[in-house]
């Protein structure tokens, strides 16, 4: 059973990411360090005790759909509402709608728990916590007073409407179409599949945040605006009124996360008993800017999605070490008890949950990190704040990508430590790593993570703030050296020569997109975010472990730049030696 590690979570808060720093220059607000620590502890309570229980009854029974209509799993709706009483929804809302405007990474810290707790659910809470950041930042002032207090206190939901049946990640190819209709509404017509909680029975509405297309608009993503379509209308008092022409066709029948409804969404077809043809929405933001609103949305959602990686392998990680101080198989030379020794203390089972634990907390300190610079960009001005941005949008594609990579490799990790019993549903293993594999594919596939990072990210502030970053990591190991701290072992030369790597293939890249050689750099982009993560982790988990020099912590530290860290190498080597043979390989894909 899942129970919130709440000291490592804090100490990565507050000793590898920088909050206590920030807390004490007063860049954090309000925000004291015996608040966050009452925040998280029960955060976790509530993770462990009233989420956990009901993981297993939504994977088995999910979500239902009837005529129209999506029933959650049993215990879900009530589950909810225990949540949003307790506060949760509105952790980092705006303070003027009705949220405690409490920090990023906060709020971040308490998703990683809901995630852990069960994933499914806490993905209707994650698409709610991106509608708020892109309400807040465009919509119209009577839109906002119509809206946000509820969708910020989750008394109503959020949802995003992308995709569509023809155009997946190519949001240029959407035809969904907006008919203004000269009162300041607009008639929306069209069809969105994968909407995460596009129809659920929790809330008594739902505000579908939909991109479409004007009459006039330009061709591709020059031509996209964002409209606010909501379940039912709204009346003068703020209470749901009339129903609006908008329906869920079917939900998905999927690998995992089966207790959140995915649903297709018509919008528009006059189906819908006591409607018109046309669903009413309104415009957020100006027109044919719909993509930029999208986008305030999406980094958010990027970042949650990371969170859940990181989730699923820590609920991964304590379910197989637990099963590992249960189950008996062998002989083993460290184990004196008497007849078959715990399998915890056979020496590949150890590799296996020491890779768990080092690659979870490696992912945890680069998605606490990203969400750390969200809050100092907010809370800064000029070339600080700039700075802080810079750096949150360096690392949103790698807390993405690598965390979400983390997450599906530590569940399968997790069911080999399980062995026979944990490709048995009974277990629980299993289901883990079924809800984890769709986290590399949506809010964006990590291959298209890597692209970003390496066409866009690299190049800011003319390519000196990924040096400034490569910087800032060799001086965590210079204080390693520096320390003569006992029980690192080799680590400050591996994770130096891992940075070291690091730096090379950042150059190449930059020096091939700077000549026009793009495809060669798209190449090398995936294994890049990669060695990219291992040489961030690396620097981070010394850090954390430098912080207070825990023996756990500088174990962990150790055995990631010992076992794990030196893969840099090779990752290094294809980003700069292998993009010549996947490139001319169209005859090996042809055969």
């Amino acid at each position: 059973m899942y129970r919130a590690p709440v000291n490592e979570i804090a100490h990565t808060l507050k000793h590898v990411v920088g909050v206590n720093a920030a807390i004490e220059s007063g860049k954090l607000g309000d925000l004291s360090e015996d608040l966050l620590d009452a925040i998280l502890i029960e955060a976790g309570r509530f993770a462990a005790e009233e989420i956990t229980p009901l993981r297993r009854v939504g994977d088995e029974k999910g979500a239902v759909w009837k005529d129209g209509v999506v029933t959650t799993a049993p215990g879900w709706k009530e589950l909810y509402h225990r949540w949003i009483e307790g506060g949760w929804n509105a952790l980092s809302g705006p303070v003027e709608y009705g949220g405690q405007g409490l920090p990023t990474s906060l709020a971040i810290a308490t998703y990683e728990m809901w995630n852990s707790g069960s994933m499914a659910f806490a993905l209707g809470p994650t698409l709610t916590m991106g509608a708020i950041e892109a309400l807040h930042a465009h919509a119209s002032d009577e839109l906002k007073a119509t809206y946000l207090e509820k969708v910020v206190s989750g008394e109503w939901m959020g949802t995003m409407n992308l995709t569509e049946p023809h155009a997946g990640s190519d949001l240029a190819a959407l035809r969904t179409r907006a008919e203004p209709q000269g009162d300041g509404t607009y008639r929306i017509f069209g069809q969105k599949i994968f909407i995460t909680y596009g129809e659920h029975d929790m809330t008594d509405n739902i505000v579908h945040l939909v991109l479409a297309r004007l009459p006039d608009a330009p061709a591709g993503t020059r031509g996209i605006s964002l409209f606010l379509v909501p379940k039912f209308l709204v009346n003068e008092d703020g209470t749901p009124g009339k129903r609006n022409d908008v329906f869920c066709a079917s939900i998905e029948h999927k690998l995992g996360i089966h207790a959140s409804p995915t649903c297709t969404m018509i919008f528009g077809d006059g189906t819908v008993e006591g409607t018109e043809a046309g669903a009413i929405g309104w415009l957020i933001g100006e027109e044919n800017k719909g993509l930029a609103c999208m986008f305030t949305m999406m980094n958010n959602a990027r970042l949650a999605v990371g969170i859940q990686g990181v989730a699923i392998a820590e609920a991964a990680y304590q379910q197989a070490l637990a099963y590992s101080q249960e189950r008996r198989q062998g002989k083993a030379a460290d184990y004196a008890g008497e007849g078959m020794a715990p399998i915890i203390h056979h020496p590949d089972v150890k590799r296996n949950l020491l890779t768990m634990k080092a690659l979870t907390q490696a992912s945890r300190a680069i998605s606490y990190a990203c969400a750390h610079a969200i809050d100092l960009g907010k809370a800064g001005d000029g070339d600080e704040a700039r700075h802080w941005q810079d750096r949150a949008a360096l690392l949103t594609p790698i807390a993405k990508a690598f965390s979400t990579d983390i997450g599906v490799e530590v569940a399968s990790i997790g069911v080999q430590v399980h062995g026979g019993m944990g490709f048995i549903e009974e277990t629980g293993a299993a289901a883990l790593l079924r809800d984890s594999r769709i986290a590399p594919i949506y809010e964006g596939t990590n291959g298209i993570q890597a692209i970003d990072l390496v066409m866009r990210k690299l190049p800011l502030d003319g390519g000196a703030h990924i040096k400034g970053f490569i910087a800032e990591l060799r001086e965590e190991i210079d204080a390693l050296r520096k320390s003569n701290a006992e029980g690192f072992g080799k680590t400050a030369d591996k994770c130096a020569a891992a940075i070291d790597d690091f730096a090379e293939a950042t150059e190449f890249l930059q020096e091939a997109t700077a000549g026009g050689r793009q495809q060669e750099a798209l190449a090398g982009a995936t294994p890049y975010l990669r060695l990219f993560s291992l040489a961030a982790g690396g620097a981070w988990l010394v850090r954390g472990a430098l912080a207070g020099e825990d023996k756990a912590r500088v174990a962990l530290a150790r055995y990631f730049a010992e076992n794990l860290i030196e893969e840099s190498g090779a990752l290094k080597r294809r980003v700069i030696e292998g993009g010549e043979s996947l490139l001319g390989a169209e005859a090996a894909l042809a055969s």
